[in-house]
């Protein structure tokens, strides 16, 4: 057994990655409210951007960023690129795949649950991928239990976090269950550390794969800056409220219009009568 740090900066990290799953959740259940909201394409691409949102800065950005606290003493860490890459192409896939199944599943039980299961699994896949991207002169190890109890975590962690796109539509609710899905997602990361056990090796010998400020930073830079246009695009979007009050707007100017269409059939206007050529002529 070696010294493992999981808060080489303090509590700095942990507090960081808290606010951006915080952010992405945040972002995602407003997404979700305006796909709730819109029909056809439009319905599908706020799906997307939610997935982009909750998968790729709530969890792989939060992973990552927590990440960037953790030391090993006696090895260097380095990142395996398409492994990392990888990562956080499952976290949005999966995330994706349970918004859809959810928000196409007409709300039913047996959908969520099955959502549920399908993005825990995932975001569960995604974190341990995320770590087993790392490369280090030392033998990594886990503990099964507290590996099960991290998926386990994901699990309920995703299952309520799919429950909430389905319930929560103002901003002060979607606020509140922002911050419980950063605890859930924060929960299941520490908890799948802890799982971890790290022996350095006699030797350490080179270290391959990419520095983490040389390829990470770049990379969750471009994921935020992402999630910062679609918050840009979501604020300047109309709320469900807002359209649902427009669409009430439209429905009702067209029964007036159809309303008095109708009256001028039923009782049409009537044609003035000409007067005789002769009393004209006077």
């Amino acid at each position: 057994m070696t010294a493992v740090n999981h808060f080489t900066y303090g509590l700095i990290t942990p507090l960081l990655a808290y606010v951006m799953s915080c952010i992405g959740s945040m972002l995602g259940l407003r997404l979700t409210a305006q796909a709730h909201a819109s029909r056809g394409g439009a319905r599908v691409r706020w799906l997307l951007g939610a997935a982009i949102s909750i998968g790729g800065t709530g969890i792989w950005v939060m992973h990552f960023i927590a990440m960037m606290g953790f030391e090993v003493e006696g090895t260097q860490i380095k990142y395996d690129v398409l492994l990392t890459v990888a990562s956080a192409v499952v976290a949005i896939v999966v995330v994706g795949t349970g918004l859809f199944l959810v928000s196409y599943g007409g709300g039913r039980v047996l959908a969520l649950l099955g959502g549920g299961l399908l993005t825990g699994l995932g975001v569960a896949s995604m974190h341990y991928l995320g770590m087993y991207a790392m490369n280090m002169s030392a033998h990594v190890s886990y503990d099964r239990l507290t590996v099960a109890a991290s998926v386990a975590i994901a699990v309920v962690a995703a299952t309520v976090a799919l429950w909430f796109t389905l319930r929560v539509k103002k901003p002060i609710w979607i606020t509140a269950a922002a911050l419980v899905m950063g605890v859930a997602v924060s929960g299941m990361h520490y908890t799948g550390m802890y799982a971890m056990h790290v022996s350095v090796d006699a030797e350490p010998g080179v270290v391959a794969g990419a520095d983490a400020l040389d390829f990470l930073v770049p990379l969750m830079t471009v994921i935020s800056l992402i999630t910062l246009t679609m918050l840009l695009m979501v604020i300047l979007s109309p709320s469900e409220e807002e359209l649902h009050e427009d669409a009430e707007l439209v429905a009702k100017l067209e029964q007036r219009r159809r309303a008095a269409h109708q009256q001028q059939l039923t009782y049409p206007t009537p044609m003035p009568r000409q007067q005789p050529m002769q009393a004209r002529r006077r």
